[in-house]
């Protein structure tokens, strides 16, 4: 059985969340791997190339102190932040994060994200909606789970959609579309034990093959010649080592390590970048992680002076990495939290939670980079111009993996067609 467990995260309201899943042939209803192998390839499309790398902010980071700093504001609004010009004249951004300044012709910032709720969850981001949308049958899928379900398999040796850090959830889907979680038990099911060679396996898979040959002899309806693609994938997964080798960080070079920060303790966390893209080499589609914590109600600037630099590290490594690999054009990445963070400081030196206004950066995917769409108030308050839905964001995502959100739909347990979001413009800016 795989059991994957996920950090648990504590925000301001005090509640812990974890997500889990358990699939095996003692979990879900029986799945099996070879189950849920054979039903995510239901959706019948081949794989493109295109992929998505999804960053979640946990807890809601400040607008205002990271991509839409108001320096004419009054000193409560505006903080102990200054913006630095970056790479694209016209445009600023946070003095801590200068690697990304630097290369801002690769990026595109949304300062105008309207159309979010206040609510502690990686919901909105991961699906588009808040957590209490569909909740009575399971509520909304993942990006990642809806791509799962409407791609087949990427290969018999990595899956479709990957979780790092235990965000993601298949919502009405349901388990058999859930991410694959490495962390843990996980990652050790993903090797045969040491007392099991692949020869010994391979005797007992032959064994097998030769009982359903048996069978498929008495088999008038040819199941059994459709069962043997699916097992051979789920073998697959457990043969090959081209999934382990991915979440393998000793296996890249020194000084790949050294440009993400992975040689300083302070910096960790960015090993969560690297495995994305490695993941994302290896085959996988849609991989999914968070990042820091965010939840800034007090000591704001403190706790952004220690997380900023080691982010501004990461990411720019990641996004340089796309770019040196030839990857940039095909892997959309996407970085954002919950919801923004009010404009005015409060007296713990915190700013608290704002959903009428919030930031996101992209990058890649084929998209146009080196622009900032949309604008807030001088405050920050609300958008000023071109508010963007955070439904357009995935409508655009989408669009990357090639699926069209205006002509797709789920299938919900109660027999209804869900479309995939509600507003289904793509970002013109952007495509």
């Amino acid at each position: 059985m795989f059991t994957f467990l996920g950090k648990s995260q504590r925000y301001c309201d005090g509640v812990s969340r974890r997500n889990f899943l358990k699939i095996g042939a003692l979990g879900f209803s029986g799945l099996t791997l070879a189950d849920l192998l054979r039903l995510e390839a239901q959706g019948g499309a081949s794989a493109p190339k295109k992929a998505v790398i999804n960053v979640f902010l946990s807890g809601g980071p400040s607008h205002l102190d990271m991509f839409d700093l108001k320096p004419a504001a009054p000193p409560e609004i505006r903080g102990e932040f200054h913006p630095i010009a970056t790479s694209v004249p016209g445009i600023e951004i946070c003095y801590l994060m200068p690697k990304l300044a630097s290369m801002m012709n690769r990026l595109a910032i949304i300062r105008s994200l309207t159309g979010i709720v206040d609510e502690h969850s990686p919901d909105q981001t991961e699906t588009g909606f808040s957590g209490n949308v569909l909740r009575s049958v399971g509520g909304r899928p993942s990006l990642g789970s809806v791509v799962a379900k409407l791609s087949s398999t990427t290969s018999g040796a990595v899956p479709t959609f990957m979780d790092l850090t235990g965000i993601s959830r298949p919502g009405f889907l349901g388990p058999v579309y859930a991410a694959y979680r490495p962390d843990g038990p996980g990652r050790s099911n993903l090797q045969l034990r040491g007392e099991i060679k692949v020869e010994r396996f391979g005797g007992r898979h032959q064994l097998l093959t030769e009982l359903d040959r048996i069978r498929r002899d008495i088999d008038g309806s040819h199941m059994m010649d459709a069962m043997d693609s699916f097992n051979q994938q789920a073998v697959g997964v457990l043969t090959s080592s081209k999934l382990a080798d991915a979440l393998d960080l000793n296996k890249e070079d020194k000084q790949v390590r050294e440009r993400y920060g992975l040689n300083d303790q302070n910096q960790r966390e960015n090993e969560r970048f690297l495995t994305a893209r490695r993941l994302i080499e290896a085959g996988v589609r849609v991989v999914s992680l968070s990042w820091g914590g965010w939840d800034t109600h007090g000591d704001n600037f403190n706790q952004l002076r220690r997380q900023l630099p080691a982010l501004d590290t990461g990411l720019s490594a990641l996004v340089e990495d796309l770019s040196n690999r030839g990857m940039f054009e095909d892997v959309a990445l996407v970085m954002w939290g919950e919801f923004g963070r009010t404009p005015r400081i409060n007296g713990s030196g915190g700013r608290d939670h704002w959903s009428r206004a919030s930031s996101a950066l992209l990058a890649g995917g084929g998209l146009k980079m080196g622009q900032v769409i949309g604008s807030t108030n001088r405050y920050g308050e609300a958008p000023q111009d071109r508010p963007v839905h955070i439904h357009e964001i995935f409508a655009t995502l989408y669009r990357v993996l090639g699926i069209d959100v205006k002509t797709t739909t789920l299938i919900d347990p109660n027999g209804r067609p869900q479309y995939l979001v509600e507003h289904p413009e793509v970002i013109p800016e952007l495509v």
